[in-house]
């Protein structure tokens, strides 16, 4: 479901009230713990964490128009789903997270190769969420972008 709100603080306001306090808590997750140099914004109809042109001139492959994404959180028609760009391009920060999962959460991690679904707002780990959120920073993240592209 992308929504066509043009900033984070909009998008906020037009979820369904059932979705808002857990989508607000993984926003300020992920702004407290996001490396610097990271920004936010509206991305494909969704919250973005991207890398800004001026630390990445290049932009996204796909359409070097846009920024190159990092992370997205959207509240999505069953689930809330936060998409992780690294954890797909990295084995090992795939590893420790499945690994570290079933420390935080009693029910059973629904993910995809980057999507991370939570079907019920309150059994959302924030706390693991939030250390994913701070293992890589923008010049890692390009670095394995970069990596990974030129394969």
């Amino acid at each position: 479901m992308q929504s066509t709100a043009t900033s984070p603080q909009e998008y906020l306001e037009t979820l369904p009230e059932d979705r808002k306090p857990a989508m607000e808590k993984l926003r300020e997750t992920i702004l407290a713990n996001l490396p610097a140099g990271f920004a936010e914004e509206m991305s494909y109809g969704m919250l973005g964490y991207v890398v800004p042109h001026s630390l990445y001139p290049a932009g996204y492959h796909c359409d070097p128009e846009l920024p190159l994404p990092f992370i997205s959180l959207a509240s999505q028609k069953n689930f809330i789903a936060l998409y992780h760009m690294g954890i797909y391009a990295d084995p090992q920060l795939l590893e420790w997270f499945t690994t570290e999962y079933p420390k935080h959460s009693k029910t059973k991690l629904d993910m995809g190769k980057s999507c991370i679904r939570f079907k019920k707002p309150d059994q959302i780990p924030f706390s693991l969420l939030g250390e994913l959120v701070s293992k890589m920073t923008p010049a890692q993240w390009i670095d394995l972008y970069e990596e990974k592209l030129k394969k």
